[in-house]
């Protein structure tokens, strides 16, 4: 299991451009670069207020190809003591656009402890001191940080030599050790989507039909699944062909074996996802009426 803490790019941290080329346009590099620099600005003047933050480049590297960036403060203002200064910046950076790419994921366990936040993915761990957590969720509510963190991503989309971004220790370091894919970096690309992190789980489900919508449309059937009612539209074409076909009647207390999509949404405080929705995607067998309790478990 790898374990990787956050707060090792507090202050510097190696950008990752996977590529099958050893090489990077130069506008994509200076637009990201730009881009990244003005998010990080944005956060600092959210998290810092009275400090100032310069994002220096101090070198190149292959690996794909790799920049390594390190955020050098300063006192705008005498008011403010250096006891004040959270030197989080670059790991809140990192933290956002890797919680806001887990979406497409249903491997995914966030717990929330007094100190920290793990967030669990596959055979990766990211560890989250909170004060970085909590931190994150303040420089959110930006719609400047957005914006730029939305046109790093739009920089990425328009160079199609490059497969995915993340973020490292070391520029000889063989993998990055968060990396992106392009499809998940392309979710920041409008700021009006970036929200609380969302995501869609799949699933087989046994449905009970409590009312039924005889048409092909959106509007939401009744069913109760695992014991408590849920509204979701059928969205399988085959079925109404069947349907409209005769093949199948359909009456309350039926059942349907089906696959469902469920969409899913992070509570702020607790870090717990919640449905929102459901989905029937596909039908696989329709079942006359029996009684609940004989249905299988």
């Amino acid at each position: 299991m790898q374990v990787i803490n956050i707060e090792e790019y507090n202050e510097e941290v190696v950008l990752h451009f996977g590529s099958e080329r050893k090489k990077i346009n130069a506008y994509t590099l200076a637009s990201t670069l730009v881009s990244i620099a003005d998010a990080v600005k944005e956060a600092n003047s959210v998290i810092n207020p009275g400090y100032d933050v310069e994002i220096l480049v101090e070198a190149f590297g292959e690996g794909s190809f790799r920049a390594k960036i390190r955020t050098s403060y300063k006192s705008a203002a005498n008011i403010f003591s250096k006891e004040n200064l959270k030197a989080i910046v670059l790991a809140v950076l990192a933290n956002f656009i890797y919680e806001h790419t887990l979406s497409p994921h249903s491997n995914v366990k966030i717990y929330v402890n007094t100190d920290e936040v793990i967030i669990e993915q596959g055979d990766k761990i990211i560890v989250v001191p909170r004060s970085t957590y909590e931190a994150t969720k303040q420089v959110q509510k930006s719609e400047k940080f957005k914006k730029s963190i939305s046109r790093v991503s739009n920089g990425l989309e328009r160079d199609q030599n490059i497969i995915s971004f993340g973020f490292t220790n070391n520029l000889d370091d063989e993998q990055p050790r968060i990396e992106i894919s392009r499809k998940d970096m392309l979710l920041l690309s409008n700021p009006d989507d970036i929200a609380e992190p969302t995501r869609e789980v799949e699933e087989a489900a046994t449905l009970f039909i409590k009312r039924a919508i005889l048409e092909r449309s959106r509007r939401k059937w009744e069913f109760v699944w695992r014991g408590f009612k849920i509204s979701a539209p059928v969205l399988d074409e085959k079925f109404y062909d069947d349907f409209f076909a005769h093949k199948i009647t359909i009456a309350p207390g039926d059942q349907l074996e089906a696959r469902i999509k469920i969409y899913q949404s992070k509570d702020e405080d607790t870090g717990i996802y919640s449905n929102d929705r459901f989905e029937v995607v596909e039908v696989g067998r329709h079942l006359p009426h029996v009684d609940q309790s004989e249905a299988p478990v």
